[in-house]
């Protein structure tokens, strides 16, 4: 019998890595689509600043992922950035789902990237997949973003992440400041952080190709923390001071990029992954980040 095939855009990144990984250690050929020349067997070269990209190579696939996009950790978000963080994600989705809907055989499921930046900053309120879209340039963002991605012919998932505990991502510059004795709590530190580990993170999106699940789908971790949990957990497991705090007027001078991603509290639960049976390996911010810190990987 032929192994299961998976399309990816964005497999060369910090989820994407990981994911081809998976797919291939249980059996699934994977093609990854790159934007430059091919180089190896596993490689389809397409052009999404164009358009370009054979509907042949989707037609069939049992899963096509979605990772691709500018990164929003370019701070601060000057116009040329937020021009780069919104064209990234329309062209790349818009090639996707134009290949999709041409392919002579349909895939299966399209799973897009997305993110939890389409809460807004709300404070102590409960979210779930199926609360109402905040406001701010990322909520912008991705409502736009699940709106192309809404266009493929197939069943479609949002994958609406948050803050991904893994070696590397948005930890990274937090564990190195934590090494250097520089923990500190951001801000008040009571604003949530939506977490999830990278390797339930990649787990997930597994979890998806085979659910019946469509529509956004949060992927953030069953326990909601404060960032200072997560500030000063990091510290705890590193054996380093939590001593400092970054204001966060001085936050705020890094403009809406702090303010949208430093400060803005967004308590999200994972209810549709839950009620579909997923079952996190790392339940907690403290087992996330003990993982990580460890250096165990599987």
């Amino acid at each position: 019998m032929s192994s299961r095939r998976a399309v990816i855009a964005g497999a060369s990144g910090f989820i994407g890595r990981a994911l081809v990984a998976e797919l291939a250690a249980t059996g699934w050929s994977v093609t990854r689509l790159v934007r430059g020349p091919a180089t190896g067997a596993d490689e389809i070269s397409w052009n999404p600043l164009t358009g370009v990209l054979d509907p042949a190579v989707l037609s069939g696939a049992d899963a096509v992922i979605n990772l691709s996009g500018a990164s929003i950790s370019q701070i601060p978000w000057t116009r040329s950035a937020r021009e780069s963080i919104v064209a990234s994600r329309r062209e790349a989705t818009t090639t996707l789902v134009n290949a999709i809907n041409a392919a002579k055989v349909t895939p299966k499921v399209f799973l897009s990237g997305s993110a939890v930046g389409i809460y807004g900053d709300r404070g102590d309120e409960e979210l779930t997949e199926t609360s109402a879209r905040g406001t701010g340039f990322l909520a912008d963002v991705v409502d736009a973003w699940e709106a192309t991605a809404s266009k493929a012919r197939c069943r479609t998932v949002y994958l609406r992440t948050g803050l991904v505990l893994g070696d590397g991502g948005a930890l990274a510059p937090l564990r190195l400041a934590t090494s250097f004795f520089a923990g500190a709590r951001v801000g008040s530190g009571k604003q949530w952080w939506p977490w999830i580990s990278h390797r339930d993170e990649v787990r997930a999106i597994v979890h998806l190709i085979d659910s019946k699940l469509a529509g956004a789908v949060n992927l953030v971790g069953p326990t909601p923390a404060h960032s200072v949990e997560v500030t000063r957990e990091l510290a705890r497991i590193m054996t380093r001071p939590h001593l400092f705090v970054i204001p966060a007027f001085a936050i705020g001078l890094l403009g809406d990029a702090g303010r949208e991603l430093l400060l803005a509290s967004q308590k999200i639960r994972a209810t549709a992954l839950e009620k579909d049976g997923f079952v996190f390996e790392h339940r907690t911010v403290a087992e996330a980040l003990r993982w990580v810190i460890s250096g165990t990987r599987r």
